[in-house]
């Protein structure tokens, strides 16, 4: 296993100083971030990526994420100039000794949170979701009321891209998804690149958007539609966690017995509900004893099945006083790390 921590480029307030000081944390996990969506990566802009991690005593050993363009979902007319976009950016990435690329096939919104700064009762502030929060949302006036999408659409942007999405049902969806594997699988597996695709967060529909990649049947379900080993998955405990039905260590056990499992991403989740069964959940500090996640059951299945693939701690808490991006702070992001390296020394012995 190897253990990576995500860093939003020279614009990040955690530097990649700062990570290399976490003991056994080398590998970083990063995108190109000054190229607009739908267009391909340059050599040049994947090597400013990969020198600056380079010079800092650390290697970048997972892109995240190439962004799937709108029209790509959506299965727009236009979608394989987009794709053929996607393709050439991932040849860059290969070609730059990048040996994964995670991704996601999430309509609009590629995650969603009700409170970035919810209080918790130590006096840290953590990220949080409630269906009652979301449904006081009026998306009319655009995402400028939604934690972290402020600045993403306009009103007449947002407006016309849900009236498109209002064609597109999950079977639809499903359809759109496949079209893409069956031209980005052969490309990845050219260029020595595995391809894994992050659920979605949450794993249920907002906003009337369909989504699809949620639980054990989901995920069979992708991995059957290109059955190719560069075909793989993010499985990221924080999002399928957030479902009471997913068992996570036997969802693990299954799919990293068939080498199918090319990323990790590890945090916990608290599920709540109201006394209406509104689903609620707060991301908690990573040991297992704070949340919902079997934590030890995870890397113990992990463990088993020879798992030497990236990790990192996902969200963290803002701890200690830090400011910056919601749950991409140094302080609880760091303590996960080497709770996470502890329990994986735990569970190998």
């Amino acid at each position: 296993m190897k253990m990576t921590f995500r860093w939003y480029g020279p614009a990040d307030r955690v530097p990649l100083a700062h990570i290399r000081q976490i003991p056994g944390v080398h590998g970083i996990v990063s995108a190109v971030y000054d190229v607009p969506v739908g267009d391909a990566w340059t050599r040049d802009s994947v090597a400013r990526l990969t020198d600056a991690i380079d010079n800092a005593g650390l290697s970048l050993q997972v892109v995240e994420s190439i962004p799937v363009h709108e029209h790509i979902k959506l299965g727009a007319p236009d979608r394989d100039r987009y794709i053929d976009a996607w393709c050439e950016s991932l040849r860059q990435v290969g070609a730059a000794g990048v040996p994964v690329v995670c991704y996601n096939f999430m309509p609009i919104f590629d995650w969603m949170r009700t409170d970035l700064a919810h209080p918790m009762p130590d006096g840290s502030t953590t990220l949080t979701y409630s269906d009652e929060a979301m449904s006081r949302f009026d998306l009319s006036r655009g995402t400028g009321e939604l934690p972290g999408w402020s600045m993403a659409y306009d009103a007449d942007t947002l407006g016309a891209l849900l009236a498109q999405w209002r064609t597109v049902d999950a079977e639809g969806l499903w359809e759109n998804l496949a079209y893409f594997l069956e031209r980005v699988v052969p490309v990845a597996a050219s260029v020595n690149v595995k391809l894994a695709i992050h659920p979605d967060d949450p794993p249920w529909s907002i906003f009337g958007l369909p989504r699809v990649i949620t639980d054990v049947h989901a995920l069979r379900r992708f991995l059957s539609l290109v059955d190719h080993p560069a075909n793989g998955l993010t499985f990221c405990t924080g999002s399928l966690g957030v479902l009471a039905e997913n068992d996570l260590p036997a969802m693990v056990d299954e799919f990293a017995a068939q080498q199918r499992i090319h990323f990790m991403h590890c945090r916990n989740v608290k599920r709540r509900s109201d006394v209406l069964g509104a689903r609620i959940f707060d991301e908690v500090p990573h040991p297992s004893a704070h949340g919902d996640v079997n934590m030890r059951g995870v890397l113990a299945a992990l463990a088993r099945h020879g798992y030497t693939g990236s990790m990192r701690p996902d969200h963290g808490r803002m701890i200690w006083g830090e400011e910056g991006r919601a749950g991409y702070g140094l302080y609880d992001r760091a303590l996960g790390a080497m709770y996470l390296q502890g329990l994986w020394e735990g569970v190998q012995r």
